[in-house]
């Protein structure tokens, strides 16, 4: 963790001036909270650091094994899709990016792999462990499509996270932190635990540049990458029904978009001022500091009871 830190902080600072020669500045939607509107041109795609320093982590830990291999190339696959993305939108200056059935059907063969080689080739089966009741319920021709739902609903749900100065990067801090100690000290995969404790020393580094004021953000590049990383740890470990406990935080912003969605097509009507979540207290009269503190206090709060659940 210690190591990833200081190599997500060196990667950072090399990496902002690189994106600034490239005007690899971030796109502010105009729908968006108008305060958003001086970080116009602030360097995106920044979750490239993170992701080269969370790697050489992982390898210095050197706790290797096909099931951390696994969770490094879904962590580097999802992280691909998001450079691609970034690429097109902020260097391309092609506002639309990739097209969502491209995007979204990309992460659909990558968790659909992922969970084949699960449940056919990494010799764990198909069991799934069920938190409060401590039992292994084989779920047979069902768990592949369970693995891939579990894969993509938390990539997307952190993707929607990522909307606010460190917000995103400071809660997976946090869980991957949870995923780290649960890993150590209920004997979970060595190699994944190790990964999360890279993943959250990565993202420490990168909270140093990207704290409110952002110097730049980690794009879609970084979020699908950890979404798609602690995901997969999580999996690994056969913690996956512990991911919407200790990762609330995610599951409440992916929530209030659906939910706003879903009431503004039936009745014509909004539940919340705006979604995700985060945008709602902040056109509630909440400075951006203060929700993203409230949403790494309830990151905090989450974990611990995800510890007390272990």
């Amino acid at each position: 963790a210690i190591l990833a830190f200081l190599a997500s902080v060196i990667f950072t600072s090399l990496e902002i001036p690189i994106l600034r020669r490239k005007q690899a500045g971030q796109n502010i939607r105009e729908e968006g909270p108008k305060s958003h509107y001086a970080k116009a041109g602030t360097p995106s795609m920044g979750g490239i650091a993170m992701i080269g320093a969370a790697i050489i982590g992982a390898a210095i830990g050197r706790y290797y094994s096909p099931q951390m291999g696994a969770v490094v190339i879904v962590f580097v696959l999802f992280g691909a899709i998001g450079f691609f993305d970034d690429y097109l939108k902020v260097v391309k200056k092609n506002n639309l990016g990739l097209r969502a059935y491209q995007k979204f059907g990309l992460q659909i063969i990558i968790s659909v792999a992922f969970a084949v080689y699960m449940a056919m080739f990494s010799g764990d089966g198909t069991s799934v462990w069920i938190p409060f009741v401590n039992i292994n319920v084989d779920f047979g021709i069902w768990y592949i499509p369970f693995i891939a739902f579990v894969l993509l609903a938390m990539t997307n749900a952190v993707n929607l996270t990522d909307g606010l100065d460190g917000l995103a990067t400071g809660v997976t801090a946090l869980v991957s932190l949870f995923f780290a100690i649960a890993a150590v000290t209920y004997g979970a995969s060595s190699g994944a635990g190790v990964f999360c404790s890279a993943l959250t020393g990565a993202c420490l580094g990168f909270l140093v540049y990207n704290k409110n004021p952002a110097k730049v953000f980690m794009g879609d590049t970084g979020s699908l990458a950890l979404g798609g990383g602690l995901a997969a740890a999580a999996i690994v470990m056969h913690f996956e029904l512990l991911l919407p406990i200790a990762g609330f935080v995610y599951v409440m912003e992916a929530l209030s978009v659906i939910i706003q969605v879903v009431s503004f097509k039936l009745t014509g009507k909004r539940v919340f001022k705006m979604a995700p979540l985060h945008h709602h207290f902040e056109l509630s009269g909440l400075k951006e500091k203060q929700v993203v503190g409230i949403f790494w206090g309830a990151a905090l709060i989450f974990c611990i009871i995800g510890l007390g659940i272990l």
